[in-house]
């Protein structure tokens, strides 16, 4: 199948807004030097400095090309199931353009080179959904640093506990004004001037973004930041949501695997089952 030039110009309107992010990578790197604390260094996982790299962009280039594909199908064609697995689909990968920005505010999807490692976590950010690097870095290591507790972003106040409310708030913290105009700039471009269905962008485009940060929060932040009943156990007030790694991965790219993340924050996302799996044998041995 041969796809409409037009339509393919979506993701090129999306990668234009990435100088706009490069202009503070600069300033960006420096930040992380001093946000960034080293935690539980007795555990290493060992990798190739490569790999992260190339599953964020194998994310990245998947996440393009089924973007491009299903905006420019006719989808009268498509069944209620077709559909709805379409749209679960886009959701996954928009989840993992969001996994792959959190990778790299921690610095491991290209370790060996920071801007590189910046430039990739900024791009997916953009693609995502027009957010912020900076904003989010810093908010990420206040959460990090402060996990759980009035000084943590993205907790509840003492009043939002339920999950909507907690939701509401927590979405309150991220986004602007101006992500709300260029996401607006993008939809009637799309629409008007290349021509692309509504319906098309609703279920692929802004509807997937939607569902991912529903599917982000519940996974990680409402299920492993939610005060247990006997309590938070300390220093992370995280807990881990033991689940079969393929389901694991399906649900949110393993942010359940939460208090490991939290113990050991510069492992990637794609090795957090080793560690899980590490500190149930010493746990079971002991």
């Amino acid at each position: 199948m041969i796809l409409p030039y037009h339509v393919g110009n979506v993701s090129y309107v999306n990668f234009i807004f990435v100088n706009f992010q490069l202009k503070r990578s600069r300033i960006l790197i420096q930040q992380i030097q001093q946000l960034e604390k080293k935690t539980s260094p007795h555990l290493k996982v060992t990798s190739e400095s490569s790999i992260g790299l190339v599953i964020a962009i194998v994310i990245i280039t998947t996440w393009a090309t089924s973007l491009i594909f299903l905006l420019s199908v006719d989808i009268s064609k498509f069944n209620i199931l077709t559909l709805l697995l379409a749209v679960l689909w886009q959701t996954f990968l928009y989840t993992g353009l969001f996994i792959t920005t959190h990778d790299a505010m921690h610095g491991v999807v290209f370790p060996v080179n920071s801007k590189i490692n910046h430039f990739i976590g900024s791009l997916s950010l953009v693609l995502y959904g027009f957010l912020s690097y900076e904003k989010l870095l810093k908010k990420h290591w206040m959460h990090h640093h402060n996990p759980a507790s009035e000084k943590d972003p993205d907790f509840h106040n003492g009043e939002h506990k339920n999950f909507f409310a907690w939701y509401f708030y927590f979405m309150k913290n991220y986004w602007s004004w101006g992500q709300m105009i260029s996401l607006t700039i993008i939809y009637n471009f799309a629409h008007y001037i290349l021509h692309v269905p509504k319906p098309n962008l609703n279920l692929f485009w802004a509807i997937p973004a939607l569902l991912s940060s529903v599917q982000l929060f519940y996974f990680g932040t409402f299920l492993p930041h939610q005060e247990p009943k006997n309590g938070y156990s300390q220093p992370h007030r995280a807990q881990t949501i033991s689940r079969p790694v393929w389901w694991s991965f399906l649900t949110c790219y393993h942010f359940g695997y939460h208090e490991e993340h939290h113990e050991y924050p510069h492992v990637p996302w794609w090795q957090l089952p080793e560690i899980y799996m590490l500190r149930r044998a010493t746990t079971n041995n002991n």
